[in-house]
């Protein structure tokens, strides 16, 4: 993929980082804490010598973030910084993180809003959503490679606005060939397509669910379809089928309470169930805060990893818990025939904006995240201890509480 370095030179670079120890700071020499064994996952069944000797021992990295919820402030953001020829920029939202999106072999973004076209009101509301084809450019851009749709957001401009949405997108696919679109289809049969990338001779299998669509559905007649946490059967199903078609299944699920850092019984023990039934990684968006993560267990004694929520990618809410997202790291491993995966990590990012007003809105990750920056951002600011404030002791607070040590990077 574009500007990549290999995936080797990740899982070192990402070991090399490994210490201990709690956040401790207001400078920016940050502790980056130990990673934790890597846990077998499954073993591929033996084929031919030759077939298998390409994927005995391969790695592939995988990078993920979660809600890209573009607020109005973040496309007007993207339009105050549009350089010449340009109506929109949304390459000023993500500079900082680009490099390490391109440096993956797969990276993973839960696209919040739906890109309709031209046909349809540029919208950025809380209960409605357009966004500008300009981002989906940026995003691909970026070095984004698989574009999850399956969201609460997916039918704000409805069964219509859904299918001029999948248009686009296809019209993307159809000049990057390496991009995997899915969480809304154009039919049953297209729902039943997986979507399976092969990297450094490792298959990998993606699927995505969504709670609900924000009291929204399809018509009754509709073709199109889109997968809810709620169908169990078909959650099943898919995973059951993908597991014996690629070496290794993600799983996208857009769940859970917003605006809580606590993660639900119910989440939970669906998270179970998706590990249970096959799922080798959960990625899990919608609360819009950064919750915690960790692996499961099999009754076979084989894991899985699930991050329950990775929180907003970038956005214009305006609470200190909305500010503080993850971007999720791991490598598929195969070695010997055996998929393991290996270091889980969680790098902390950060929703920036600057006071005067939702002003200049990136993201920016934590290892380059500064005491002016602190000092500037444009959330209100209220008497200390409230949603509204702002510090480092709020920020080192909100990754100390919700990513376990074992998985917290906060150096690059």
């Amino acid at each position: 993929m574009r500007s990549r370095i290999t995936a080797a030179v990740l899982a070192v670079w990402v070991m090399m980082a490994a210490g201990c120890g709690s956040i401790s700071r207001t400078d920016p020499e940050y502790v980056v804490t130990g990673m934790a064994d890597p846990v077998p996952v499954e073993t591929i069944p033996a084929e031919t010598e030759t077939e298998t000797a390409s994927v005995q021992n391969s790695t592939a990295s995988f990078l993920a973030v979660g809600d890209d919820l573009i607020h109005s402030r973040v496309y007007m953001t993207a339009a105050e910084h549009a350089e010449e020829g340009e109506e929109y920029n949304f390459g000023y939202c993500y500079q900082y993180v680009a490099d390490e999106v391109a440096a993956a072999d797969i990276a993973f973004v839960n696209q919040e809003t739906v890109i309709c076209g031209d046909d349809y009101e540029i919208t950025g509301s809380n209960l409605n959503f357009n966004s500008p084809t300009e981002l989906g450019d940026a995003l691909i851009d970026t070095g984004f490679d698989i574009i999850c749709m399956a969201n609460n957001h997916v039918l704000d401009k409805g069964e219509s606005g859904m299918s001029a949405c999948l248009d686009y997108w296809d019209s993307q696919v159809a000049k990057h060939p390496d991009l995997t679109v899915l969480g809304a289809y154009r039919d049953y049969q297209d729902m039943y397509d997986y979507r399976i990338r092969e990297v450094n001779g490792i298959k990998v299998g993606i699927l995505a669910y969504t709670e609900h669509t924000n009291g929204y559905s399809l018509p009754g007649d509709s073709e199109m379809e889109i997968p809810y946490t709620t169908d169990t059967e078909l959650m099943q199903k898919q995973i059951t089928e993908l597991k014996e078609q690629v070496d290794c299944v993600v799983v996208s699920a857009h769940w859970g309470v917003e605006d809580t850092h606590v993660v639900t019984d119910a989440v939970k023990a669906l998270a179970q169930d998706l590990i249970d039934w096959g799922a080798d990684v959960v990625i899990g968006t919608g609360p819009h805060t950064l919750q915690t993560m960790e692996y499961l267990t099999r009754p076979d004694g084989t894991q899985g990893f699930v991050y329950y929520s990775l929180g907003n990618f970038i956005s214009g809410q305006t609470d200190n818990f909305n500010m503080v997202g993850g971007m999720a790291k791991f490598d598929i491993t195969m070695t010997d025939g055996t998929v393991t995966i290996e270091n889980p990590t969680c790098t902390p990012i950060i929703t920036q904006y600057e006071t005067g007003g939702l002003k200049d809105v990136r993201v920016i990750p934590y290892y380059l995240y500064t005491d002016e920056l602190v000092e500037n951002h444009g959330v209100p600011y209220s008497p200390v201890g409230t949603q509204k404030s702002w510090s480092w002791d709020i920020i080192n607070t909100i990754i100390e509480e919700n990513v376990p040590e074992a998985y917290r990077r906060l150096e690059k």
